[in-house]
């Protein structure tokens, strides 16, 4: 016979199964994922970045939260009590806007930056902006340079967008400013981007986003993961996408392709950009710190066959609302294919669903997987339980919002998926959507940032407008982008350089969570650079990239957040083509 010897049970553990009742002794302990035990500056443990394409804040919300509401489209009214915002509507500028003064046929003579204009030709009538209908949602891609869109805003005059950023109208049976250069002024309302509304309405939007510089989506691209878009090696020849910085170096400006991807080499582009081995981004800071996180791609796994028999580089998909096909994956959007420490040139598969987000053994091979992956692994891998840290989600080329590959309600069906899909996961209590832009197209925004970052390129040639400018920066002068208070920011080596003036357009920005304010119009100065900062300040204790990064001064979304609440908003479920709300969740 032996004696039970019973020990002591610590009181936590006696109070414990006392809430649980009897049965808790035989019930397994309640599993807390890796991602969960790490200790974290607020009760968010998982962050998802949707980045979007080509949207300023005014062609997406230029009269929230008042829609139009015809008979036969997705209506939307707006919660009592719904803050206003600084929009086309609230200011007055749909009916009178300095863009028809400055623009029609009587203003020759008129000088922007180092152009000479003589108007466009057209009435006053279709220089105003305009409600784009649902049945107009397949818009033509404005010009979204970094000249072009300096010239634009002329100096905070915000009078210049037919001239300058406008392209002419490419669909099929235009009419009215629609087919004009005067599309540039058009916006939706809540009948076409409901979904983005409605999130609005739910969860908490900023209205005072910008991108970091101005220009198109691959500085955007560099930017959100890494402040920075200095320190750009320039293979194949010379480009104006890279313009010499003053320091030895050359800034990204515009779209070039990432060195040495597969999909750079089919395309057979001839000039091509990576970031020198000095660039780190977010992703160098996680993996020095262990935590999981991925880079997830529309299209990027080549061993995919697409419904249409597509597949490699080649992968596309049918767009009903544009009537066409597009190529699912675009290498100029692809962030962390820049730089050596994160790219997977030849888009290696992960050794297995459970390393997806964590460092792969495959990265140890000449293939390396370096945490870039399909967007059809982030869902597979949070199915499987193992949702990593920090994910970065780009859509395939349809739903990603950049006209001409894409447009709004192709857009709202991957993002409604993505956020559908999320809000019936365990982990919803701690996850933080951001749904974020790379550029605004160059589509009209009234709003102006005055630059804290100069910049004085007066020797690369740019085209705005049709026309040859004298240099990149045309904002407050020829050969000038700066402001009182401005100045000119470092390169990733130390010294300062050209080439990153901003802050640029004003983007949307929303967060969705259940920590989330709502219906909460958030006012705080941010840039693409805050996504950086957050991650940096939740994850990181604050740690920042150095090199010049913006991360350093970006500002904070941490006031989109109610972190002294209980963290119980509740789930707001889609309609993935309406953008309406459902009645219950949907099937995933």
């Amino acid at each position: 016979m032996f004696r039970r010897t019973l020990l002591p049970i610590p009181f936590a553990a006696l109070l414990t199964l006392a809430a649980c009742g009897n049965n808790s002794v035989n019930s397994p302990a309640p599993v807390v994922s890796a991602q969960d035990a790490v200790a974290t500056a607020t009760p968010i443990k998982h962050v998802v970045v949707i980045f979007g394409e080509n949207v300023s804040f005014d062609h997406y919300f230029g009269t929230y939260p008042n829609a139009s509401n015809p008979t036969g489209e997705p209506q939307f009214v707006a919660a009592a009590g719904t803050p206003a915002v600084d929009n086309l509507s609230s200011n007055n500028l749909i009916t009178a806007n300095p863009n028809a003064l400055a623009t029609s046929p009587n203003t020759a003579g008129r000088t922007v930056g180092s152009v000479t204009i003589a108007g466009l030709g057209l009435p006053a009538a279709d220089l105003l902006p305009f409600r784009l209908d649902r049945s107009q949602a397949n818009t033509s891609s404005q010009n979204h340079a970094y000249a072009a869109e300096e010239l634009a805003y002329n100096n905070g005059a915000m009078d210049s967008f037919p001239l300058f950023t406008a392209a002419n109208s490419t669909i099929a049976g235009s009419t009215g400013a629609f087919a004009t250069k005067g599309q540039v002024l058009g916006y939706f309302d809540g009948n076409t981007v409901t979904a983005l509304w409605n999130y609005a309405q739910n969860f908490a939007m900023n209205q005072n986003a910008y991108t970091d510089t101005y220009g198109p989506s691959t500085p955007g691209a560099l930017e959100v993961v890494s402040g920075q878009n200095n320190g750009v090696v320039v293979s194949g020849g010379t480009s104006a996408n890279a313009i010499p910085d003053s320091a030895g170096s050359f800034t990204m400006i515009g779209d070039l392709d990432p060195t040495g991807d597969v999909c750079t080499i089919a395309a057979k582009s001839t000039v091509t950009g990576a970031m020198s081995s000095n660039n780190k981004n977010i992703g160098d800071l996680l993996n020095a710190k262990g935590l999981t996180w991925g880079g997830f791609m529309g299209g990027f796994n080549l061993q995919t066959v697409n419904a249409n028999g597509t597949t490699g580089c080649l992968r596309s998909t049918f767009s009903p609302v544009l009537n066409a096909t597009k190529a699912d994956y675009v290498q100029h959007h692809a962030w962390f294919q820049y730089y050596a420490s994160t790219a997977n040139l030849a888009h290696t598969r992960p050794s297995s669903a459970a390393v997806i987000g964590s460092t792969d053994p495959l990265d140890n091979t000449a293939t390396p997987v370096h945490h870039q992956y399909d967007t059809d692994d982030f869902f597979a891998a949070v199915k499987a339980g193992n949702y990593p840290s920090v994910n970065f989600l780009k859509a395939p080329a349809i739903g990603d919002g950049h006209p001409g590959n894409s447009d709004p309600i192709d857009e709202q069906a991957f993002v409604t998926k993505v956020i559908n899909f999320l809000q019936q996961q365990p982990d919803w209590k701690n996850t933080a959507v951001i749904i974020a832009y790379d550029d605004s197209d160059g589509w009209y925004d009234h709003r102006f940032k005055a630059p804290t970052s100069a910049s004085f390129d007066s020797t690369t040639a740019q085209s705005a407008g049709g026309k040859t400018v004298a240099g990149t920066d045309n904002l407050s002068g020829v050969g000038q982008c700066t402001a009182a208070g401005a100045v000119q920011p470092q390169g990733v080596n130390g010294g300062v350089v050209n080439g990153r003036c901003g802050p640029g357009t004003r983007t949307p920005f929303i967060v969705v969570s259940p920590w989330a304010k709502v219906n909460f119009v958030d006012d705080t100065p941010i840039t693409q650079a805050s996504v950086v900062r957050f991650i940096e300040d939740n994850w990181l204790g604050g740690q920042r990239l150095g090199g010049g990064s913006f991360d350093a001064t970006a500002g904070s979304i941490m006031n989109m957040f109610n972190f002294t609440g209980s963290g119980n908003n509740p789930p707001l479920f889609l309609d993935q083509n309406l953008g309406t709300k459902l009645a219950a969740a949907p099937a995933i």
